[in-house]
């Protein structure tokens, strides 16, 4: 599971301190488009790193790029066509650059490559291109001999794709009652029915079992010959095998650096689920992963998260590579080591509480690498495996990535936010001197306890919730992580110095899920992605089941709406009412009840509201996503070819970066 960033703070290029350091000029804008912009990361202590975990890190980001593919494919099967097709036409154009067709050829393709394929990252709706359609196939037709695609009726396919906006206009359809897997342009399915898979699966899952593997999360599903539903499975001599055999090679590499035989094991194992495709072997890999807590190096690669398949169950790329920051982990420790005092003490029924918590694990880590679905735009938590089963038997590991957090903080100062959305003056102040602090243990509680907590009855399948399952989920992690944010443990085991610090993240969510996402959503759209509908749920449910307490308030002050909250304890248990029932929900299978709650509190959008949050939050221009360019590693060899160091450098922007990634990364043709 992952937690995304609901930071939505302009970046500015500023003097900052960073991770503690002193303070040097950094800047942290790399590109502005449309709804977007795009930051650079610092990688604090790189430099410190001795020379093998140095080369470990260079490997594995190695690695990481070279799934980058992958993603894109799975996100649409026309992806990967059309982006060579647009980098063509834009890196071979000889015309007016000024000229607003250009300048609208450009724009989509900063789209496109943002969101690894041509619909947006969040809202899933395909991006209309700005460009004529007539402009399009004149640029393509002047493209010179050996760029002119050879496929005229390809060719004329994909121009279809780009500019007709009935053409797989959604990428993830979640509406109720529609066949989502027929209404969803992605690519996990091809030619069947959400009826077909979901009877698949049915047929061939073990509801005995208690250590299930995770059904379909490396598979394409399709048909045979003969008309058959099958798996087509992600691996070598499979779906994707040359990115997978140039991921393996770098694998390779990396496990010659490995810091201790555990970690050497973890990369066998990982190389050996992309040989087979084994999901077995993947819970082999996954329990060796989570077992790690020695190495500073660590890294996440392979198919994870099923936010991109409407169903649930098929895991988009990614990866992330990271090593520890020693220091930062002392909080996130602090709160591990209390999982069991915690799990003893939520308000939930006992029955769905773990009797023993094993093996959860938290730390704080520096990204290095930010690939496949965490790149550009990237999340700022992760608690892994995802498997109920190994979370229960083997524990979790989760990790906060607080340079991320920290590059978002530090790019966002000064752009009026708050001054336009908070209510008040104490209230701003208690955020700027507790929010960075309280969003990133809010961020510690939802991966490492949050999604580590409670447990499913005997028998209940992991996959009950079906499409609601990532809402329901993150739900239950917010709500765990909310709700303990405020207790007084947090003072006692020293990782919040104020008892009232809570506060800030309290209000910060409550208008966030009240209003301030609504930024992120066209007039007339429903909420869609699960993150955005999880918050909308909390905040809307806790909204009106404290109305007649007047817990929380949305007042008119000179014409505008404000969130007020008047009772920060009530709110509280109101979180830890709400987390009891989606603790029943889930640990009951009750797909009705929770399917009722997201369709009641996380879909539908009130208009009046919704245009009222658009007016004021586009006079302060502010982007409302925000993703990242990556660093640039280089080896640093002798006069005999042997690798001495490895240099990192923050200069590379985002055009160069992602037409780079296209040359040099290209691996599924």
């Amino acid at each position: 599971m992952r937690l995304k960033t609901i930071l939505t703070a302009s970046a500015v290029a500023v003097t900052v301190n960073a991770m503690g350091a002193e303070k040097t000029d950094f800047n942290y804008v790399a590109d502005r488009f449309a709804d977007i912009e795009v930051l650079r990361y610092q990688v604090p202590d790189f430099e410190n790193l001795p020379l093998n975990q140095k080369l470990l890190v260079y490997h594995l980001t190695e690695a990481a790029l070279a799934g980058r593919d992958i993603l894109w494919d799975q996100n649409g099967k026309y992806n990967l066509a059309i982006r060579g097709l647009m980098e063509n036409v834009y890196c071979n154009y000889s015309g007016d650059k000024n000229s607003a067709e250009f300048k609208a050829l450009e724009l989509y393709l900063k789209q496109i490559w943002f969101a690894n394929g041509i619909h947006h990252h969040y809202s899933m709706d395909k991006f209309t291109p700005r460009f004529s359609r007539e402009f399009l196939e004149a640029q393509v037709n002047q493209l010179p001999a050996g760029k002119r695609p050879a496929d005229a009726a390809f060719t004329k396919t994909l121009i279809d794709v780009i500019c007709d906006p009935g053409v797989m206009a959604k990428r993830v359809n979640q509406a109720e009652g529609e066949d989502l897997v027929v209404t969803s342009a992605c690519n996990m399915y091809d030619g069947v029915t959400q009826p077909e898979v979901e009877a698949y699966f049915a047929a061939i899952k073990d509801t005995t079992d208690l250590t299930p593997i995770s059904y379909g999360l490396n598979t394409r599903m399709t048909k045979d010959a003969d008309g058959k539903v099958i798996e087509q499975v992600y691996k070598v001599g499979g779906l994707y095998s040359s990115a997978i055999e140039r991921i393996i090679g770098e694998l390779k590499e990396a496990r010659k650096y490995a810091e201790n035989d555990a970690q050497g094991d973890i990369i066998d194992k990982l190389i050996e689920f992309y040989t087979t495709g084994s999901l077995k072997t993947f819970d082999d890999y996954s329990i060796a992963w989570v077992k790690d807590n020695e190495s500073r190096v660590d890294f996440i690669n392979g198919f994870i998260e099923s936010y991109g398949d409407p169903l649930g169950m098929t895991g988009s790329w990614e990866s992330i590579v990271n090593f520890k920051d020693v220091k930062a982990s002392e909080r996130t420790e602090a709160i591990s080591s209390e999982a069991q005092w915690f799990e003893d003490r939520s308000p939930v029924d006992p029955r769905f509480r773990k009797p023993v918590v094993k093996g959860v694990s938290a730390k704080v880590i520096t990204a290095a690498i930010l690939a496949g679905d965490s790149y550009p735009a990237t999340p700022i938590g992760i608690n892994l495996p995802n498997a109920n089963w190994i979370r229960a038997m083997h524990g979790s590991k989760s990790v906060t990535l607080e340079n991320i957090t920290r590059a978002y903080d530090e790019a966002s100062h000064g752009n009026g936010f708050n001054e336009e959305f908070v209510i008040d003056q104490p209230t701003r102040e208690l955020m700027d001197k507790y929010l960075f602090i309280t969003d990133n243990l809010h961020t510690d509680l939802h991966e490492c306890l949050g999604h580590g907590s409670g447990q499913l009855l005997p028998g209940v399948d992991p996959d009950a919730m079906k499409a609601h399952g990532s809402t329901l989920e993150e739900t239950r992690a917010d709500l765990f992580a909310l709700y303990y944010l405020a207790d007084p443990k947090l003072i006692e085991i020293g990782v919040l110095d104020n008892p009232e610090a809570y506060k800030a993240e309290y209000y910060k969510y409550m208008l966030n899920g009240l209003m301030t996402q609504l930024m992120r959503i066209e007039p007339g759209k429903d909420v869609e992605e699960a993150h955005m509908r999880n918050r909308k749920l909390i905040a809307e449910w806790v909204y009106e089941h404290g109305r007649a307490d007047n817990v929380v308030e949305m007042v008119k002050i000179d014409g505008k709406t404000f969130i007020k909250i008047n009772d920060y304890q009530a709110l509280r248990g109101l979180f830890g009412q709400l987390l009891g029932e989606i603790q029943r929900i889930k640990s009951e299978g009750d797909y009705e009840a929770g399917r009722d709650l997201v369709e009641k509190y996380a879909v539908k959008v009130d208009p009046e509201l919704h245009k009222e949050v658009l007016e004021r939050y586009a006079k302060l221009d502010i982007a409302p996503y925000k993703g990242f360019v990556n660093p640039v590693y280089q080896p640093v060899m002798d006069s005999v070819g042997n690798i001495v160091d490895v240099t990192i450098s923050y200069t590379e922007d985002y055009i160069p970066q992602m037409l780079r990634y296209s040359e040099q990364y290209s691996t599924l043709k």
